[in-house]
């Protein structure tokens, strides 16, 4: 299969989790040993938004926002990428050609952001989309896609499946902000839609869930 994993920044990088981002290069590693054609994309995390929070207080604009949480999260690429040593790109890739001609020389890709405008959600999707991907896994901070935000109403209930469009009513913010951090950004489902690409939403801090959805089995939300 070919596979585009999304590494929440919320989950390995808010706090910085080394341990987890360990296991995380040895998940890409093993997946890779399977036979699959592996790329991930991660975020910045909460040292993203704080920089962000930062950039704006000193009233630098929007696009300015977004270049300093770019540059937290090609960081962390940086990292991953080191980590995986030969099996990965050495350097962190600032293209989606430049993602799809590595993958086609066997390496693991890891990327951050790209452009101002533009979140890691929708650079996974653009490169799923550019590599006709089977599956996009993002490994995020809850378990699956809620009738509402779990972490604020007691009374929210997981979905298990539900298609593209139903997605888009559970949206709190449907255009790209610095910032911002809901389950899936409103851009990129529009891509994954397009392209009809099975997308899952796990908790990342279970790394047996990406495996499971990989495999098929039921984990998360499958949107599709």
């Amino acid at each position: 299969m070919r596979l585009v994993i999304r590494v929440g920044g919320s989950v390995v990088a808010s706090p910085f989790n080394p341990a987890l981002m360990n296991a995380y290069a040895e998940l890409l590693l093993n997946l890779k040993e399977l036979g699959h054609v592996v790329a991930a994309v991660v975020g910045g995390g909460s040292l993203s938004r704080e920089l962000i929070k930062t950039a704006r207080v000193m009233g630098l604009s929007e696009s300015a926002q977004d270049e300093v949480a770019i540059s937290v999260s090609r960081l962390m690429a940086q990292l991953f990428v080191l980590r995986l040593g030969k099996h990965g790109t050495l350097t962190v890739p600032t293209t989606i050609d430049d993602a799809a001609e590595l993958l086609k020389k066997s390496k693991i890709v890891v990327m951050g952001g790209l452009k101002p405008g533009m979140t890691t959600d929708t650079v996974a999707a653009m490169l799923a989309e550019r590599v006709n991907a089977d599956l996009l896994v993002k490994a995020t901070d809850v378990d699956g896609i809620y009738t509402r935000d779990p972490k604020k109403y007691k009374e929210a209930e997981k979905l298990e499946k539900l298609s593209f469009n139903e997605l888009f009513r559970f949206f709190e913010k449907e255009r790209h902000e610095a910032g911002i951090h809901q389950v899936l950004d409103p851009e990129a489902v529009r891509i994954l839609q397009k392209k009809r690409i099975k997308t899952v939403i796990v908790n990342g801090f279970k790394l047996d869930n990406v495996l499971l959805a990989v495999k098929g089995e039921r984990v998360g939300t499958l949107i599709g």
